[in-house]
């Protein structure tokens, strides 16, 4: 069982992001939701589908070199099922971004099609860009635009401000400030959004973090953490008990030979972040998670 967290967070400048999402939602034709691969669930702002209410939906899952591919596959069928056009991306590498515009065009083929019968052809399409911080939406901009864009940082709440991003001649895109929703009812959502990085690490303990991201990798992926820490793995180990032996067999011992946990937090969570625990995803798609 993992280690109980109570993790919120709200900043003040989220809520002039979602202020400005209701207020420019009648400027777009359709809507972009950037999320992460490795937590498509999580990653999903809830709120936005009441935001952004009756406006077409093409769905990016980003980050899908790092998560599990036939969890991906799950996630893609499910998205599509619900009327989405979904586009598997890696932002680092620029994999899957080339068909993001041929993308908005079939999301969008009704309405091109209304432009043309009326002699408007050539006229833009435009499409906002929304996600939760931190799951490589600026990084996703600036591939499609081919130029530096959006700012980018691998920390949450970068983008700030508003800004259109021309794509090609047809495509247009709006730019908005990632946004949270004010309050983690579900802490399983709260921890992969810490996971992640999509919380900042300076309000979280990250002891207790660590030590359920074990539990986690534990019971979905136990080969990779023993093959990376070195450490057996007991089916009924808690968190705690394999962050501690990961961080004796890494050496990283404090003064009466205790085990320094939070370097061996830190570490974990970097390398989870950085992919080198191999291809992962945190959720696995099924009905009564997604609420089908």
């Amino acid at each position: 069982m993992s280690e109980e967290m109570n993790i919120q967070w709200f900043p003040g400048h989220m809520t002039k992001a979602r202020r400005m999402i209701a207020a420019n939602i009648k400027l777009v034709d359709a809507v972009c939701e950037v999320i992460d691969a490795r937590i498509p669930y999580s990653s999903r702002n809830p709120d936005l589908d009441e935001m952004t209410e009756g406006k077409p939906r093409l769905i990016i899952l980003n980050r899908a070199d790092q998560a599990d591919a036939d969890a991906t596959k799950q996630w893609a069928a499910h998205f599509r099922g619900a009327g989405a056009v979904v586009l598997e991306t890696d932002s680092q590498s620029g994999k899957g971004v080339s068909g993001f515009p041929a993308a908005v065009r079939a999301l969008l083929r009704e309405r091109l099609a209304y432009y043309e019968s009326r002699g408007q052809v050539g006229r833009k399409l435009r499409v906002m860009v929304a996600g939760i911080p931190n799951v490589g939406k600026s990084s996703f901009i600036n591939r499609v635009s081919k130029r530096k864009a959006a700012p980018v940082a691998d920390k949450p709440g970068v983008t700030r401000g508003k800004q259109w991003i021309v794509v090609d001649k047809v495509v247009e895109l709006l730019d908005t400030p990632g946004v949270l929703w004010p309050r983690f009812e579900n802490q399983t959502v709260a921890e992969n959004l810490a996971f992640t990085g999509a919380i900042r690490d300076d309000i979280l303990d990250l002891e207790t973090l660590g030590a359920n991201l074990m539990l986690r990798m534990r019971d979905f992926y136990p080969a990779r953490i023993a093959e990376r820490y070195k450490i057996e793995i007991d089916p009924a180990a808690d968190g705690f008990t394999l962050l501690s032996d990961a961080a004796r067999r890494r050496g990283f011992l404090i003064s009466g030979g205790e085990c320094d946990l939070s370097r061996m937090a830190a570490v974990l969570l970097d390398e989870f972040r950085a992919g080198k625990l191999g291809r992962i995803t945190l959720e696995r798609y099924d009905d009564e998670l997604v609420g089908d």
